[in-house]
């Protein structure tokens, strides 16, 4: 058996530390190649690698990233404000997070310690690392937590998926890769300015109907992605009272376009977007006085989705519903009808919608930034003198601008 060359060794050894270079443009193509299919062997392709390898301009390496399908890392984000032991959770997702880098951000006011298996890429964040950010009245506490991770992650997409909700199944019986539908959400155009009646066009096996005016077809690119969910259905307390055994069992193959000027309750249980882009207006601003640990006594990722579909209107992003489908459970538990008697989220909910809906931010508003100061100094004129918890809103947009800048504006 021949021993091996010395230029062999040479690229073992830049293997084994290749986690820890920081420029490979000298090396000439053809050994960049090889080092790069080692790297791919021996399973050490991290985002930071690949980038490395990407930042050397060749040309051979940038077809294979292609050929071999290799795609950046995504962020889930994974709140934990339920339940303190995230076993279940983490083992039924497992074939599709094991993938990925994670963030977990525990709810500052949560004692127990997290309980998560083994086998993941990830990062926990708790009430010490929200310290970094000083003095701030964003309130991160509650499902409010998740918008933190928002904040720490440094990748272009983000899924958000709350702890009690699992892995669907489809009509066939098939388990849903959230993920990948999500992804494919995001990857695909929108079409917010002509309502396609086969829904999603660019889904397969569907295209553009008799009559959509070819100057569409190309779309727009889609920034946020609102899933939906099976079983317990996410009801406000008057519902949640009346219907407390109703389970939504019905799985819509679907994915549609939310029409420009339309509004919609984003809710934060299942949903993705583009960080890079819609990042400076995914805050949690609006809070009840009442408002506790439940989803049916919340409306601050309402607000949200209030305020993200206004920007993205303006700036011709689109925004898509539908699939995907997670299995939200039972671990909810409240009660309702006590909260139902304080909940205000009715009023508010009375009050917001005109104003979202007459919405037009100026011209003037041609970046994300541009749209939230206006926003904010529109809701502080219009609703804070109405409502206490408007100025609040607005106080708090304002703050997350500060915040974003100075913790979350950096990419990867």
């Amino acid at each position: 058996m021949r021993p091996p060359s010395l230029l062999s060794l040479t690229l073992d050894s830049a293997l084994l530390r290749i986690a820890h270079l920081h420029d490979l443009s000298r090396l000439p193509d053809h050994l960049l190649i090889d080092l790069f299919r080692r790297t791919i062997a021996a399973g050490k392709l991290t985002e930071k690698v690949l980038k490395l390898f990407l930042a050397t301009d060749c040309e051979e390496i940038a077809l294979l990233v292609q050929l071999l399908n290799i795609k950046q890392p995504l962020v889930p984000v994974l709140p934990t404000t339920l339940q303190p032991n995230l076993t279940t959770f983490f083992e039924a997702w497992r074939p599709f997070f094991s993938r990925f880098h994670i963030i977990v951000v525990k709810d500052p006011d949560m004692a127990e310690e997290l309980q998560i298996p083994t086998g993941f890429d990830l990062k926990v964040y708790t009430k010490s690392d929200m310290g970094v950010l000083g003095a701030t009245s964003i309130d991160f506490s509650g499902h409010s937590c998740r918008y933190f991770g928002y904040l720490v992650s440094r990748k272009k997409y983000v899924i958000s998926i709350d702890d009690n909700c699992l892995p669907a199944k489809d009509n066939g019986g098939l388990t849903v890769d959230a993920v990948a539908q999500h992804m494919s959400n995001l990857k695909t155009p929108a079409t917010p300015f002509f309502f396609n009646t086969l829904y999603d066009p660019f889904r397969k096996g569907a295209d553009f109907v008799r009559g959509y005016p070819f100057s569409l077809r190309e779309g727009v690119e889609c920034m946020l992605s609102c899933g939906l969910w099976l079983h317990n259905a996410d009801y406000d307390p008057m519902t949640h009272v009346v219907k407390r055994n109703q389970r939504n069992t019905t799985y819509v193959d679907a994915v549609m376009t939310v029409p420009l000027g339309a509004m919609m309750p984003v809710s934060g249980i299942n949903v993705a977007f583009n960080r890079e882009v819609l990042g400076p207006v995914m805050f949690p601003a609006l809070r009840l006085r009442k408002e506790g640990k439940h989803r049916w006594d919340t409306l601050e990722d309402v607000w949200n989705g209030l305020c993200a579909k206004v920007v993205c209107d303006r700036l011709r992003y689109g925004v898509k519903t539908g699939l995907p489908y997670v299995m939200r459970s039972d671990a909810e538990a409240g009660k309702a009808l006590e909260s139902l008697k304080e909940w205000e989220g009715v009023k508010v909910m009375d009050v917001v919608l005109p104003l979202f809906e007459s919405l037009k931010l100026s011209s003037t508003s041609v970046t994300v930034e541009d749209c939230v100061k206006e926003l904010t100094s529109i809701v502080k004129e219009k609703l804070g003198p109405q409502n206490a918890i408007f100025a609040k809103a607005a106080d708090a947009m304002e703050e997350w601008t500060k915040l974003w800048k100075s913790h979350g504006a950096q990419s990867a």
